[in-house]
């Protein structure tokens, strides 16, 4: 049981979604900068959004490369009970705030060129703002790949108990993965926008998808924001391994019961619990119990407390 809470808990990362992450930063970092000089050279707002909203997430999958880099280091280290993982949750919970902060940006920065309109280089532009969708899908596609890496390496079969029924996404990877998607919508808007305004005149639609690409941003930002803020403030007790939990505690024909359950997740794919019973079955030890939730693999760790009923005669 200890090795297989070692296994599931201590776990020393993913080495392919850091190495994919420090990739992606430098890549976003070199790219961030060719937009700003020309967004701000070109006079482009949807260019310029761009530029400003790629430099936010060049933060952003740095503190995931970073937060990858902190897990492993100190995955051995006893301070952490059950852990380093939540490291990595609590990097791609930063990040989504970032992101949700860029968006209001983005949205005040339109609003002034909306009111304030400016002549823009729209050729010039276009030319980086197509970059920029290379250089993200370039990135989306050494995530993928990492993404793809991190769900073919959960199956622990040597173990015995089949495998996890509720796969859990790497959160850490999933807001780097965010932040390279929103770069590559707010690109392509960016790019409508100004094929637009050089065709047609349209000097409106650049800042017009510079609020539409925060909008976009902010929703996307605010979904990993629920995922990583239901993970650090251990709300779990709607996960499915609750009701297995009590079913497989339960499943003597009503003599034992649960009356106080809590669980929470201390790794990826992997569960603590604590909980007290009530049982007819004078017989029942917390061992006993231990050996049903073994059928559930995701279930590593467990407190038992068990209060026997007094049959009356």
């Amino acid at each position: 049981m200890e090795a297989w809470i070692h296994d599931h808990v201590f776990d020393e990362g993913n080495p392919a979604a850091e190495k994919g992450a420090r990739a992606v930063m430098w890549i976003t970092a070199a790219t961030m900068v060719l937009e700003i000089v020309a967004g701000w050279w070109f006079n482009s707002m949807a260019l310029l959004a761009d530029g400003w909203h790629m430099s936010s997430h060049a933060l952003a999958i740095g503190l995931s490369a970073f937060a990858y880099a902190a897990a492993r280091r100190y995955a051995r280290d006893p301070r952490f009970a059950f852990g380093t993982w939540k490291i990595e949750v609590l990097a791609g919970f930063a990040s989504a705030v970032v992101l949700m902060g860029v968006a209001l940006l983005m949205v005040v920065s339109s609003l002034e060129r909306l009111l304030a309109p400016q002549p823009i280089a729209y050729k010039e532009a276009i030319a980086v703002a197509v970059l920029g969708l290379v250089v993200n899908l370039v990135c989306a596609l050494i995530l993928g790949k990492a993404h793809h890496h991190d769900h073919g390496h959960h199956h622990h079969p040597e173990h015995g108990h089949g495998h996890d029924h509720h796969p859990q996404h790497d959160l850490n990877l999933k807001s780097a993965y965010v932040h390279v998607l929103a770069d590559a919508a707010t690109s392509v808007l960016a790019i409508v926008a100004l094929v637009g305004g050089w065709m047609y005149g349209w000097s409106w639609l650049d800042p017009l998808m510079g609020i539409v690409g925060a909008v976009l941003v902010a929703a996307w930002s605010k979904n990993l924001i629920t995922e990583t803020g239901r993970v650090l403030l251990d709300r779990e007790m709607d996960h499915p391994v609750v009701a297995e939990i009590r079913e497989v505690v339960e499943s003597d024909a009503g003599s034992t019961r649960i009356t106080d359950l809590h669980v929470w997740r201390v790794g990826k794919g992997a569960y603590s619990c604590a909980l007290s019973v009530v049982t007819q079955n004078h017989e029942l030890t917390p061992q006993q119990v231990r050996a049903q939730l073994a059928q559930h693999e995701e279930v590593v760790h467990s407190t038992i407390e068990i209060h026997f009923q007094t049959t009356r005669t």
